[in-house]
């Protein structure tokens, strides 16, 4: 299936990247986005509280942890949101296409290489991946699937 060319700033380094290589390209500006939001969720119930008080007899303890979990959930994917757009070219990518260049070299490459699944599914899998990192608060959805398509000079 042939993925559509689309004009970025920067230069593409992998259309539909795979889950561990996302996750090995975060800076560490996407840990502190993710640190933030993390804290950031908590605190702004306890500035809602502050403000209207709602006198619970037993206190913030279960809205604080959820308001916790939702804030780390929504961090981390904002911060795979953020790494993604870097290696689509979206965003500045300096240090990204020198990371790709030294894992092509070395041979180890994430969503790269063999997969068990026939070149159909391959297909099927890349489909369902591609761009879902646009829609994150909808549906989380990622790639864990080794394909031959990225869209990238890397896999040519």
């Amino acid at each position: 299936m042939p993925l559509k060319n689309i004009e970025t700033p920067y230069p593409l380094i992998d259309a539909d990247p795979h889950f561990r290589r996302v996750i090995n390209n975060f800076r560490p500006s996407d840990y502190s986005v993710w640190a933030g939001t993390t804290a950031a969720f908590p605190g702004a119930l306890l500035m809602m509280e502050q403000a209207s008080p709602t006198y619970a007899r037993r206190g913030l303890g279960t809205g604080l942890r959820l308001a916790g979990f939702l804030g780390a959930v929504g961090g981390f994917l904002f911060a795979y949101q953020r790494s993604s757009f870097r290696l689509w070219g979206v965003t500045e990518n300096e240090r990204e296409q020198e990371q790709a260049k030294a894992d092509v070299e070395a041979g180890k490459v994430p969503g790269f290489g063999d997969s068990s699944l026939s070149s159909e599914m391959q297909g099927f899998a890349f489909r369902n991946s591609v761009n879902s990192q646009l829609s994150l608060a909808v549906l989380p959805w990622f790639n864990f699937v080794n394909h031959q398509y990225h869209g990238s000079t890397e896999s040519e």
